[in-house]
């Protein structure tokens, strides 16, 4: 595997707002232990969601990996993080983030991490930037304009939130221990426990009402971003080989 491999990271949008007919093509697909966890929630929208976003991300790793997407197998990695089980395993890492009608999957050779959020009213943006967020992070906010401030927060939460998915650190790794640029700035670790100058960080547009960022723990890493087109449920039955949303891609 030749370095310029690792440096290169494919960023899927996937629009969720799905007929009855797209949602059953879904679950059909799912493991017994994605419908248990679907089942769990309370309100159908948030099932939907959750339904057909880990389809959608099943149907991107099996046009991947060129399998079926119903046979990807699925593990815990030593943080809880999903990692790829079975024969794929290793093959590639991914993340999955998923926020109002918006998904966003994120594969590469490196670690990735993703993070979608849904820009909606937030009277304590500021008290929750002071207690999360870094000091810099949190006196930049503070300084904005209160009109700009719901919508640097979510930005700059989603800059944060894909940093601690790529390493798959949760709450081992506070936010309060690195620092992000702020939007509208280009998305940069600042600092970072170990060096900053080993990620990637890119804004992801993905639709109106929506921030959204990618992170990939490599240096100068090229990131592709495509949207899945309409209909894709309507792949999820078919040979991996022949998803009309295109070929595998070879650098992953």
């Amino acid at each position: 595997m030749s370095s310029s491999e690792l440096s290169v990271a494919d960023v899927v949008v996937v629009d969720l707002a799905l007929t009855a007919q797209d949602l059953a093509r879904c679950a059909a697909i799912l493991d017994p232990g994605e419908r248990a966890r679907a089942a769990r929630f309370l309100r159908p929208e948030d099932r939907d969601r959750f339904v057909a976003s880990h389809a959608a991300l099943r149907l991107l790793l099996g046009q991947a990996l060129g399998t079926d997407p119903a046979a990807v197998a699925f593990t815990a990695g030593p943080a809880g993080k999903p990692e790829l089980a079975g024969a794929a395993r290793g093959a590639l890492h991914f993340n999955l983030s998923h926020s109002g009608r918006f998904a966003l999957v994120g594969l590469a050779r490196a670690a990735i991490g993703v993070d979608v959020e849904a820009v909606r009213p937030l009277p304590d943006a500021l008290r929750i930037a002071r207690g999360q967020f870094a000091p810099d992070e949190a006196a930049a906010l503070a300084a904005l304009p209160r009109g700009q401030v719901e919508a640097v927060f979510f930005g700059l939460w989603t800059r944060k939130e894909a940093v601690v998915k790529a390493l798959g650190a949760g709450l081992s790794l506070p936010l309060a221990r690195f620092s992000v640029s702020l939007p509208p700035a280009e998305p940069r670790l600042l600092r970072m426990p170990g060096g900053a100058a080993a990620w990637s960080l890119a804004a992801v547009e993905v639709g109106p009402g929506a921030a959204a960022t990618v992170a990939v723990a490599a240096p100068d890493a090229v990131i592709a971003v495509r949207t899945l087109p309409p209909g894709w449920t309507e792949n999820l039955g078919r040979d991996a080989h022949h998803h009309a949303c295109g070929p595998p891609r070879a650098q992953l």
